[in-house]
């Protein structure tokens, strides 16, 4: 995924930058980099890798190194950024969230027809800012390039661009996937990918971008330079997973969400199989436990913490490049609570069940310490494609994500004609994944959110929402 943050004041932005960029640490864990913007000193740039060490400690020197009034910031989870860019339309700094899955295309097209050409990383892969920017450029104006760049792309591109003048423009992914977010404060504005990244700074919400929204921004407000357009798709995944708990897209906090998400999940239980002997329901840290709280607090048992895990130095099991890694890790961070695992029934509610890897070793280590049974619940339907928008997760196949592993072991490829029977769990299918999945990580039993109960737990009409990742319908 990925984050993104900017800000134009009346004194130094770095600062500013620096903390605001850091509270996206959540969506990417790959790369940050920093832009800034001096009148004196021009445009500057730093990136790092943040793969074993936080945003934080790589940039902890960012002020001795960097100066100007307007900054931006990203974490990516691809490609190094931002990038320096000196094109027709000036010198700027360029940031992007988002996919692209035409990148080859694009690039044949616009090399061939211009002679120009591209730096290339590891393997000969394009970055995909860079391609971007090489789109833009080939508009007379930035405003009708970031639209021409859009509208190619197979995919999603939500952008930061700092100019050469020092004013920021931002703008939001056509069909507004991804939010954009206009904060402004007594000292200046920011623009930010979280809402609580900016608030903290002395900011306040003033404007949401709309899908394919264009803004520009200065110390004083912002200024739209192309208006929304009136469909939008933004990620659902967005409150089940990957935003911040004090977030807020579209009018929608992402904690409250996952609450009313668990409720709806224990009230569809309780008309579907008896919890009365419970001991305790707990969430799979940290973002399965507010789905689990909202879980408790529908059906009247009580709430525990029967693992916690150890994050002041094991802050994130996803950061090893390895997948046996990242095992090792999440495995080392979990500490047992003996006394609310021995001899008890215990039903544990994730945000998602994606490839599984993980899964299997979380509820031996369970057993291991006397758990008399573990039943599992996820707060959304089963993943049965991959993003293909925001690249959520570190699949590479539909083979990697266990839903589809699973169909492929009870019926074969003829199983795939049928995944909107086997995401059902009153359908006979839906049971024998189920009954499958149960049989392969050792619960005793699994079920998951429907897709009418997550859209119902977001609020917001389901034309608005991207399900991809469930449905397979864009």
């Amino acid at each position: 995924m990925g984050g993104f943050f900017g800000a134009v004041c009346d004194h130094d932005a770095v600062e500013n930058v620096f903390f605001g960029t850091d509270y996206h640490s959540h969506l990417g864990t790959r790369r940050g980099g920093m832009a800034a913007y001096d009148e004196n000193v021009g445009l500057q740039r730093e990136i790092h890798n943040i793969q074993n060490s936080p945003f934080r400690t790589k940039f902890e020197k960012i002020f001795e190194e960097m100066t100007g009034n307007s900054a931006i910031g990203c974490i990516s989870d691809s490609d190094p950024q931002p990038l320096l860019v000196r094109s027709s339309q000036g010198t700027y700094a360029i940031c992007v969230i988002g996919m692209i899955n035409n990148a080859d295309e694009l690039i044949e097209k616009y090399l061939s027809d211009s002679g120009g050409h591209f730096t290339t990383m590891t393997g000969g892969r394009i970055n995909g800012t860079e391609l971007v920017a090489a789109m833009i450029g080939r508009k007379s104006t930035m405003v009708e390039g970031i639209k021409f760049a859009q509208s190619a792309i197979d995919g999603s591109a939500s952008l930061l661009i700092l100019k050469d003048n020092g004013k920021i423009v931002a703008a939001r992914d056509l069909l507004g996937r991804t939010p954009v977010i206009v904060g402004k404060g007594d000292d200046g504005c920011c623009v930010s990918f979280e809402s609580f990244a900016f608030q903290k700074l002395g900011y306040e919400t003033v404007h949401e971008l709309g899908p394919g929204e264009i803004v520009e921004i200065d110390a004083k407000g912002y200024t739209t330079l192309a208006e929304p357009g009136k469909e939008m798709r933004i990620c659902s995944f967005l409150w089940t997973y990957y935003g911040y708990s004090s977030s807020n897209y579209e009018g929608v906090n992402v904690e409250a969400m996952r609450y009313r998400d668990g409720g709806i999940l224990a009230e569809n239980d309780k008309k579907n199989c008896d919890l009365s002997d419970i001991d305790y329901v707990g969430g799979f840290p940290d973002s399965g436990t507010p789905h689990a709280i909202g879980y408790a607090n529908a059906c009247g048992i009580p709430f525990a913490r029967p693992y916690i895990k150890y994050t002041p130095t094991w802050a994130r099991s996803f950061t090893p490049a390895k997948q046996v890694d990242r095992n090792r890790v999440a495995k080392m961070k979990q500490i047992p609570i003996k006394e609310l695992i021995e001899d008890k029934k215990l039903l544990f509610v994730d945000d998602s069940i994606v490839r599984g890897t993980q899964l299997k070793e979380t509820v031996e280590f369970l057993h291991e310490h006397g758990a008399k049974e573990v039943h599992m619940r996820s707060a959304c339907p089963p993943i049965m494609y991959c993003c293909k928008y925001l690249n959520f997760s570190r699949a590479n196949s539909e083979m990697d994500l266990i839903a589809r592993r699973v169909i492929m072991e009870l019926e074969g490829e003829e199983g795939f004609k049928h995944i909107e029977e086997y995401s059902d769990g009153s359908t006979e299918r839906g049971k024998s994944l189920r009954r499958a999945m149960c049989e392969k990580f050792h619960f005793d039993s699994l079920e998951f959110q429907t897709l009418e109960g997550i859209i119902k737990s977001i609020g917001l009409p389901e034309c608005k929402l991207c399900t991809y990742c469930w449905t397979g319908k864009e």
